[in-house]
């Protein structure tokens, strides 16, 4: 069976951190169902330094490649650690296309270390970005949200289930804050039928960040489109119905009929489920 195709057409979505990874998938899945785009991140064509980066990828060419599908793009630079910046954003966005119905805290820092190992500056970025960013972002756009139709409010966040992550306690400390932020805007926006929930990967995803910091081979990874799958199952439900949960992709996508995932992974055979297990060492898939 394949995954849910809803008709996003004429719906405007606001994705941070979409130069690349999850980010881009998630973009361009809703691209192509018919969603404009709002790609906003931190590496832009406009920076000094772009042409001597290394890294792939920037706002504007996730917004070039949206393009493609026929929608309409805006490409955003955006700190989502900086308030001021976040609030121009949103209106940035709501200018251009009068509705933003999609919000999707998806931009994140990542690294894995105990709580001695993690510099004082590291533990900050990771709150800044995770926590604060998720926050920021979804507080912006709250009050315009619940004056929408069909309204989501999506964080890309592992469920709260553990009260220690040994070895990796800061970083676990801010996605799980960024979970906590989500599902409590889910009651605070329930009564205007804002959807608001997590999505979370199963296994590690093949991302800039999963290759630099070593985090298994391609034997253990599937590509970003599981996840953007997941969002488009997601937004094909009713935001009024469906909100205030925490999901798996793998999870999700299996209760929505689907039985292969053979097409997500790099290899064959499927990947451990090492990124449930970060924050749940106990995740077992159901049978």
């Amino acid at each position: 069976m394949t995954v849910s195709q809803p008709d996003l057409s004429g719906q405007t979505a606001f994705i941070t951190g979409t130069t690349r990874g999850i980010g881009k998938s998630i973009a361009l899945a809703l691209a192509e169902q018919g969603c404009n785009i709002v790609s906003t991140g931190k590496t832009s064509e406009e920076d000094d330094d772009y042409a001597d980066s290394d890294l792939e990828g920037s706002i504007e060419q996730t917004a070039r490649e949206a393009r493609d599908h026929g929608v309409e793009a805006l490409a955003l630079k955006l700190d989502v650690r900086d308030e001021a910046a976040v609030e121009a954003a949103a209106e940035r966005a709501i200018e251009e296309f009068g509705t933003v119905n999609i919000v999707i805290n998806n931009a994140s820092a990542i690294q894995l270390a105990t709580v001695e190992e993690l510099p004082p500056k590291r533990f900050d970025l990771l709150t800044d970005v995770n926590v604060r960013g998720t926050y920021l972002t979804s507080r912006a756009f709250a009050d315009h949200l619940r004056e929408v139709d069909n309204a989501w409010l999506l964080t890309n966040a592992p469920p709260v289930g553990i009260d220690r992550s040994p070895g990796s306690g800061p970083y676990a400390w801010s996605k799980l804050g960024m979970t906590f932020i989500t599902l409590s805007l889910a009651s605070e926006l329930g009564g205007d039928d804002v959807g608001c929930n997590a999505f979370w990967p199963v296994t590690a995803i093949d991302t800039r960040a999963t290759r630099y910091f070593g985090m298994g081979t391609e034997d253990d990874w599937r590509t970003p489109e599981i996840v953007s799958d997941t969002v488009l199952e997601i937004l094909s439900r009713d935001p009024s119905e469906f909100t205030g949960n925490s999901v798996y992709d793998e999870e999700l996508l299996r209760e929505a009929g689907v039985d292969d995932f053979s097409t997500y992974n790099l290899t064959e055979g499927d990947p451990a489920p090492t990124s449930a297990q970060l924050f749940d060492p106990d995740y077992r898939r159901s049978e």
